[in-house]
Parts: structure tokens; sequence; C-alpha cells
């Protein structure tokens, strides 16, 4: 069985393909054993943390992912896998665990930075004017 899901946080996109295999995860065809820095590797495979390591053992992991920064792309890529897991072995309970510990993990952030506007110098700071 393959299943295919995606997570985003903020401009980054990510999309894992899981399937059957020895527990190999790549993230854009490097091994995630690769990826700096160590912060956004850790996020990237909490969901292994909270599902058990012999989980992993079962799947192989694939995921592009695109846009943002480094931070955005790893929150992306945790939800994708989490997604991913969930539905691939269809189980409750860990679906539960992945709730109870962020709800973040199941569901994608959907906040944005708001964007500048004309008459200021950011979002909602106005230039300052004068009446003389």
């Amino acid at each position: 069985m393959v299943t295919n899901t995606s997570g985003k946080k903020k401009t980054a996109v990510a999309r894992a393909t899981v399937r059957e295999g020895e527990g190999r995860v790549r993230i854009n065809s490097r091994p995630v054993e690769l990826v700096d820095p160590e912060i956004a590797r850790l996020k990237m495979l909490e969901p292994f943390r909270i599902a058990g390591d012999e989980l992993r053992d079962d799947v192989d992991i694939d995921v592009r992912v695109n846009g943002g920064g480094f931070s955005g792309q790893a929150d992306a890529t945790r939800t994708a896998i989490a997604r991913g897991l969930v539905q691939y072995f269809n189980d409750a309970e860990l679906r539960d665990a992945y709730m109870e510990f962020d709800r973040s993990l199941l569901v994608n952030d959907v906040r944005q930075s708001e964007s500048k506007k004309w008459g200021g110098p950011g979002a909602r700071a106005r230039y300052q004017k004068s009446y003389r």
C-alpha cells in the first residue's frame, strides 16, 4: 500500500509518500540524517519519537519539500510524515497520540505574515504626515 499526504507551514509545502520498506526517510532525495540544522532534523523526526521507532522500521518515506525557510520546511515535513503514518497504518490510537501531543502534527498551520500595504513602511504602520 502507498499513501500520499501533504503538509504546509507558511509558504513551505511538503509532500510525503509512505510505502512498505526498511525504515528509510528521505527529504528531497537525501537521507534525513544529513539534514541541517539539527533542530530541523529533530523536528522532522518527531512523529517517530511519539509513535515509537519500531514503527519506522516498517515503512520508507520520501518527502519533497519546497518553499519557505528551514523551520517552515521542517514543520511542513513533520505534518506530512505524521499524516502519512496515520493514514498508512489506519491507527486511531496513533492519531489520538499525535492530537494530544500537538494538534499541528495533523492539522496545517494556515497563519501567514500580513503583507505590506501602500502608504506605510509595513503591514499596519503608516508614514508620518505633516499638516503644514
